[in-house]
């Protein structure tokens, strides 16, 4: 087991702080972050939280899991690594001949 979450179906107002404040409760927070739309500046309505221990991590996930916010039920659950994405394309097919 990690320590390091990831924390989904957050309401869009929720911001580091708020994130932060819910799980302090569960032990110490090392780092509290929701990720946000580059463009808009609006939260995609998940984020990360690194807790100080793997057991404080197990019981984050114990009490947070499914506890509703702002009317959404909460998914907490250990992150992943994040997956190799294919290599991006110009978006026509990459090659001077793909008429």
């Amino acid at each position: 087991m990690g320590n390091k979450l990831y924390v989904g179906n957050l309401p869009y107002s929720f911001r580091d702080d708020d994130l932060h404040r819910a799980f302090s409760a569960h032990g110490s927070v090392t780092s509290a972050k929701v990720m946000m739309e580059r463009d808009t500046g609006r939260s995609k309505g998940f984020g990360f939280v690194e807790m100080g221990s793997d057991a404080e991590a197990q019981a984050a996930i114990s009490a947070l899991h499914g506890q509703q916010q702002g009317g959404r039920a909460l998914v907490v659950n250990e992150a992943r690594p994040m997956e190799p994405r294919p290599p991006r394309s110009g978006g026509y097919g990459g090659g001077r001949n793909n008429y």
